[in-house]
């Protein structure tokens, strides 16, 4: 099992996934948009496809940071 923290800019909340399980999965399961920003698996971006691995496929064992990003069109 996986500690993954999951949110956005506002809300992020600790839930706990079998390895086997996809990103897009998770992120559906706990009502995060993926769609309106820029998708983060511990720091690092995800590419096209992505969402359909799982954290197996991603060589994630133990926790990881899951996060959708936006950016305001006013940001530095």
């Amino acid at each position: 099992m996986i500690k993954v923290t999951i949110g956005n800019n506002t809300r992020r909340e600790a839930v706990i996934v079998d390895e086997n399980t996809t990103l897009r999965a998770v992120l559906e399961d706990n009502g995060i948009d993926y769609t309106s920003g820029v998708m983060h698996l511990d720091g690092s971006s995800l590419n096209p496809g992505d969402l359909d691995k799982t954290f197996a496929q991603h060589g994630i064992t133990e926790k990881c940071y899951l996060l959708n990003v936006v950016k305001a069109d006013n940001a530095a």
